[in-house]
């Protein structure tokens, strides 16, 4: 980091723009944490111990699920304490390291739903060569890949954005640390730099979308000339849960980070907030509670947890 930095320690004010509400927002936030912890591992247990599910559509979603879990891990454990705390505080390194982590899984978040949706259109285009296609060593390396990737855009993000001087307000306008509200703290934040940190943005949130919206369009050519209706129900079918997360995930993280940002610091608090906890909530439910063969298998899941659970 520049040694120029002066600022050794943030307040987060995020939540301080709105104290008649912490007391419910804290009850709120925490079900709903509760509530992706116990979706998501459930998810991951159920496709473990199920065979049927060892295939690559579910082992992409047992990684999305996992990293939503430690996306919200980095978050929401913060929210919950400042939420009770008088002292809103963060050090910089704290920062630079939730920074890191949060841009890092969310650059993994979005590079696994260009995985799946890879994988989508290579099981509609390439039926017979699928397992030939997608065997458990690609599905690992692009699994890797879509890790390290994300490792790297964030750890770039994150040198960009700590070697700035800050030395006038410690005020973080946030309830963690996000790009724009460190940034807007910095003396000598120049049109460069936030061309370079929109430009790395734009690489995993653009860059992922097109590529799943370029997939979308060619398995639905793909399914649109299917002579058989039921294989077009069925493709159409598998491929709308996928859409549906892409849209909610999309959706959040790009007017969130790639639109011009409000005066209205509660506005813009809230929409974080609904990127950060709803998206990972809905993600589960859509994709995977929805899915006919993810339903079984949870159901025996949840049938050996209430068996083995003690009885009063």
């Amino acid at each position: 980091m520049d040694n120029h930095t002066t600022v050794s320690t943030f307040l987060l004010w995020g939540f301080s723009s709105f104290p008649d509400l912490q007391d419910l927002s804290f009850v709120m936030i925490f079900f709903s944490h509760v509530t992706i912890l116990v979706a998501n591992v459930s998810i991951m247990v159920a496709i473990k111990l199920n065979h049927n599910l060892h295939t690559p559509m579910y082992f992409f979603l047992c990684g999305l699920s996992f990293s939503e879990t430690c996306t919200t891990m980095v978050i929401i454990p913060c929210m919950l304490v400042d939420l009770l705390s008088e002292s809103k505080t963060i050090s910089l390194p704290e920062c630079a390291t939730q920074m890191f982590f949060f841009f890092g899984l969310g650059g993994n978040n979005c590079l696994l739903l260009a995985a799946m949706s890879y994988d989508h259109y290579t099981a509609i285009h390439n039926p017979l060569h699928y397992t030939i296609l997608m065997t458990q060593k690609i599905c690992f390396q692009l699994m890797t890949a879509s890790c390290v990737t994300g490792i790297v855009v964030s750890l770039c993000i994150v040198l960009v954005v700590f070697n700035l001087s800050f030395c006038d307000s410690s005020t973080i306008k946030h309830f963690f640390c996000d790009i724009t509200s460190v940034v807007s703290l910095a003396c000598d934040y120049t049109f460069f730099q936030k061309v370079v940190l929109l430009a790395f943005t734009a690489f995993v949130l653009v860059g992922s979308f097109i590529f799943i919206m370029i997939s979308c369009v060619f398995i639905g050519s793909i399914v649109m000339r299917m002579p058989s209706a039921q294989g077009r129900y069925k493709a159409f079918s598998t491929c709308s849960f996928h859409l549906t997360v892409v849209c909610i995930h999309y959706g959040f993280a790009g007017f969130v980070y790639l639109r011009p940002k409000d005066s209205d610091s509660f506005r813009e608090d809230m929409m974080a907030v609904t990127y950060t906890v709803l998206t990972p909530l809905l993600n589960p439910i859509v994709y995977s509670l929805r899915n006919k063969e993810m339903k079984i298998s949870l159901k025996k899941v949840l049938g050996n947890i209430c068996r083995f659970s003690p009885r009063w």
